[in-house]
């Protein structure tokens, strides 16, 4: 896997490097020695890394093909961007971005082609696995729906209820490839986890909301005792002023280079039926304190009559000028200002309204832990899952970012929304019958 991941970034730099000799060298002002080309060609090819990992397109057979290819042409964008923009600096002026263009149309010829033969070659070095699901009182036809979709690299073909017994089960897992150990309550899950690991049998496990928290421990000892300490702080003092340092400048610089586009969805929306440009709404942020959100409107005025509603799939209330911005997130971007003025952050959990937080509260009493840190306008559950993702697993990922910050991961995170933007399924409605996220069943009672 590593070979083939290198491979397309050795195919692009060769690439550049064929660009950089036959026009860009000839022309500027003091030409490279030898050294120095093979230096500008390593820094190109560094940049390819960098964004390539930050959007995710090296992990082969992890991605559906779509998004492989739609990882590794943002990184190849980003990365002709920034290379275009050294060379510049390197010539003292600016030259012809024709030949970079042209480049990155030969770029995304090689990216499908890699795309597709990588692909095959893993299918054939590593088959989808026969996987057998252990479940209790939940049931996994959700699971099964999702790894579905992925069937060159899941196969399910057991189920078992824990009611068939532990020596049963014990049975069949070895006769399977690997094991889905899907929301057992904690002391009967941490058996069959053992049985696994004592067996070396791949096991896959649906974290518990104890087990999240757990990932953001320090490590110590104590003499010979090793010891977990779980800070449960947030962020701490040094993380929050670099955070809202970031925010301003990051933020400040979008409002700038968005306002164009921000003027013509205004127009849009006020051409479309002649109500508000913006939508107002109270939303809960850090500590539970409630701000107002700034969003391009995107449904008819008073469409909700006084109920929280989230928007279904099929959902009437949304204009047409809206279904556009909420399919390309613009009807996001008046959140920038909400950033400026300190009420959210770029990146953190979402902001949930008071009426819908008591509601999921009911079913998931530690909801509120997404409190612990300022509402964001793009987060882990905004990258890892979608719009109708259950609030129990929202929770999950978004206590995984609380738990495992650092600007890095902003940096990161940041980065990974561009390429979910024009995914349709992050924008995507609850079912047309449903009032809000919650599912039956949403989880079961096993933090024990």
């Amino acid at each position: 896997m590593f070979i083939l991941a290198s491979l397309v970034i050795i195919a692009q730099s060769v690439l550049f490097a064929v660009v950089w000799y036959s026009y860009y060298r000839g022309l500027i002002f003091e030409p490279f020695w030898n050294k120095g080309n093979w230096v500008l060609i390593a820094m190109y090819a560094l940049l390819l890394i960098l964004f390539s990992r930050l959007f995710g397109g090296l992990r082969v057979g992890y991605l559906k093909r779509l998004d492989d290819i739609y990882s590794l042409a943002l990184a190849g964008i980003c990365s002709n961007v920034v290379i275009y923009l050294q060379i510049t600096l390197i010539n003292r002026w600016f030259l012809s971005p024709i030949p970079l263009l042209i480049m990155t149309l030969v770029q995304f010829v090689v990216i499908v082609a890699w795309t597709f033969g990588s692909r095959y070659i893993f299918n054939h070095l590593y088959g989808a696995r026969r996987m057998l699901v252990i479940y209790g009182d939940r049931k996994p036809d959700q699971l099964i729906k999702k790894m579905g979709s992925r069937k060159d690299k899941y196969n399910i073909s057991g189920q078992v209820h824990i009611d068939a017994g532990e020596r049963a089960i014990y049975q069949m897992m070895r006769k399977y490839e690997a094991v889905i150990i899907w929301d057992l309550p904690s002391q009967i899950r941490n058996k069959y986890l053992k049985y696994c690991f004592a067996h070396s049998i791949r096991c896959y496990v649906t974290p518990k909301i104890s087990d999240v928290i757990l990932t953001g421990t320090d490590r110590i000892h104590l003499f010979d005792t090793p010891l977990l300490v779980a800070r449960n702080i947030g962020l701490n003092a040094e993380q929050i002023v670099v955070k809202r340092a970031m925010d301003i400048v990051i933020s400040i610089l979008g409002i700038i280079l968005s306002s164009p586009i921000m003027i013509l969805c205004a127009l849009a929306v006020k051409l479309c039926d002649g109500g508000p440009v913006f939508y107002r709404q109270e939303r809960l942020t850090q500590n539970g304190r409630t701000f107002r959100i700034f969003k391009f409107r995107s449904m008819r005025v008073d469409s909700e009559g006084g109920n929280a509603l989230l928007a279904s799939k099929h959902d009437s209330r949304i204009t047409p000028v809206g279904k556009v911005l909420r399919n390309l997130h613009f009807d996001e971007l008046p959140q920038l200002f909400n950033v400026l003025a300190g009420d959210m952050s770029l990146v953190g959990p979402r902001p949930e309204r008071k009426v819908l937080m008591k509601e999921y509260q009911k079913e998931i009493p530690e909801f509120y832990y997404r409190l612990k840190v300022k509402a964001g306008l793009t987060g882990y559950a905004q990258v890892y899952g979608k719009y109708n993702t259950t609030p129990y697993d929202k929770l999950k990922l978004d206590l995984f970012y609380i738990e495992n910050y650092s600007v890095i991961l902003d940096i990161k995170l940041m980065f990974m929304t561009a390429r979910i933007l024009f995914q349709k399924e992050t924008s995507e409605g609850v079912e047309d019958e449903q009032s809000n996220a919650l599912l039956d069943s949403v989880r079961e009672d096993g933090e024990k």
